[in-house]
């Protein structure tokens, strides 16, 4: 069979070529993963090779599965080594990090449970393990800093109000709010959750620093305790 290459498409088809006819809006995602990755393989022209990697389905469809594979799960693609490998990965890091600052600069204050999902949404939805982040606020609202204060397993993360404060307390925050994702992508709390959201509010009253809500964010779907009147 012969190995069809970017030269056997017709100019106005290759992926380089319409981006800078059309713009980068007007490529299907398997033509702008082939632009990223360059090239493919004596098999498999750089279009075919992205194809196939879309096409792993596992365990999201599309684009979205990116987000899952590690370097190992990529490396196991022929046409895939360390520098591909990377460069892949480097995609769905840059997508978390252009949504998150968006979400920043688009809120003046974390107020809204909304607000606050919007801003951790790609951070967290697509993750396989549980991640625990404390949101540290000043008196207006505005965010001083977001810190990681867990990474568990699966369905586990063990937090402890101490860890909680003493970020809080050196980055003089006035108020916080918890927010961690359940991977199973039900956000429905945990009686650990609840446990856990009463203890830290019990803290921050002794230490004047407020717990104003605790969001846990499954898939497409979010919990707010404060809404709920559990906090």
């Amino acid at each position: 069979m012969k190995h069809i290459t970017m030269k056997d498409i017709p100019t106005d088809e290759r992926p380089y070529e319409k981006c800078l006819k059309e713009g980068a809006q007007g490529l299907s995602d398997a033509e702008l993963l082939s632009i990223i990755i360059r090239t493919g393989t004596r098999e498999e022209n750089s279009l075919i090779l992205a194809q196939k990697i879309l096409a792993l389905n596992y365990p999201k469809k599309g684009i979205l599965g990116l987000l899952h594979l590690s370097m190992q799960e990529l490396m196991q693609i022929k046409g895939i080594g360390r520098v591909k490998g990377a460069q892949l990965l480097c995609i769905g890091e840059l997508s978390r990090r252009i949504w998150k600052k968006t979400a920043r600069l688009e809120t003046a204050s974390f107020h809204n449970p909304l607000d606050i999902v919007n801003y951790f949404v790609e951070d967290m939805r697509h993750r396989e393990q549980e991640l625990v982040y404390i949101m540290l606020l000043n008196t207006k609202g505005v965010l001083i800093k977001d810190v990681m204060i867990s990474q568990g397993t699966v369905n586990a993360s063990v937090v402890s109000p101490r860890e909680i404060f003493i970020e809080a307390v050196k980055y003089h925050a006035v108020s916080l709010v918890l927010v961690h994702n359940h991977p199973s992508g039900d956000p429905s709390p945990s009686r650990e959750d609840i446990s856990l959201t009463k203890r830290v509010k019990e803290a921050g009253e002794l230490l004047g620093i407020r717990l104003l809500d605790h969001i846990i964010i499954g898939d497409n779907s979010y919990i707010s305790l404060k809404e709920r009147g559990i906090l």
